[in-house]
């Protein structure tokens, strides 16, 4: 009977916490990004190309979720920008709590982005803000392509969709177009890249689109108030 009641009141909580770590993103200049997908779509190698792909001086810092071990930043660590892992003990999504909690070590004047992979799952990340700039969703081939019509909270809360594993499009009965397709039914300004991390074809897109995105954001942050 209390459920809607406290679920109600956790929402709100985080939404106050995220409203706060926005605004020190924002006071710092860092542009935060979080992934979400279902389990297994590729998330942890898409950031392992990423972190390959970058500068060794970029100002770039990774929290990782998962439910319980530290696989995912121990991959992460050997590329030598921070690192840190969430482990949530059962709970299928971040929230801005923990975000608030793992970074208060961090000196956030030393950064200019922060990804948040988030724990693979669909539905349960779509509802808690992190103070992110922006969420980004990631498709697999393997996946069905009516994955954006079947979970439409991400979709229609993401502003970019990653298809990823696209080397295995000859091998999978996956319509990419039909895909994409979906996708825009649900939000139609989303953009797309593909991507094969294993053969490399997409990732140089991948890359400029977070580039392209953080620009956005610092214009964003230049821009007269009211």
């Amino acid at each position: 009977m209390n459920r809607v009641p406290m679920e109600g009141k956790v929402l709100n909580e985080n939404a106050r916490v995220a409203a706060e770590l926005r605004e020190r993103f924002c006071e710092h200049r860092v542009l935060v990004v979080n992934l979400i997908s279902s389990p297994g779509s590729g998330k942890t190698t898409l950031l392992e190309k990423t972190l390959e792909a970058l500068p060794r001086d970029s100002r770039v810092a990774v929290l990782t979720g998962d439910l319980q071990t530290e696989n995912d930043a121990n991959r992460l660590k050997r590329y030598g920008f921070p690192v840190k892992q969430i482990v949530t003990g059962g709970t299928c999504h971040l929230d801005a709590r923990m975000i608030e909690k793992h970074i208060a070590a961090w000196d956030l004047s030393q950064l200019d982005m922060l990804i948040v992979e988030n724990v693979g799952n669909l539905v349960c990340p779509s509802s808690y803000d992190l103070g992110e700039a922006a969420k980004i969703v990631l498709l697999s081939v393997t996946e069905g392509e009516d994955k954006p019509l079947k979970y439409p909270s991400i979709f229609f809360k993401s502003e970019l969709m990653v298809l990823t594993k696209t080397d295995l499009l000859p091998y999978v009965p996956f319509d990419a177009d039909a895909a994409i397709t979906n996708a825009r039914r649900v939000h139609p300004e989303m953009e797309v890249v593909k991507v094969s991390c294993l053969g490399g074809d997409g990732l140089g897109e991948w890359m400029s689109w977070l580039e392209r995105r953080r620009q956005t954001f610092l214009s964003t942050l230049s821009q007269p108030v009211g």
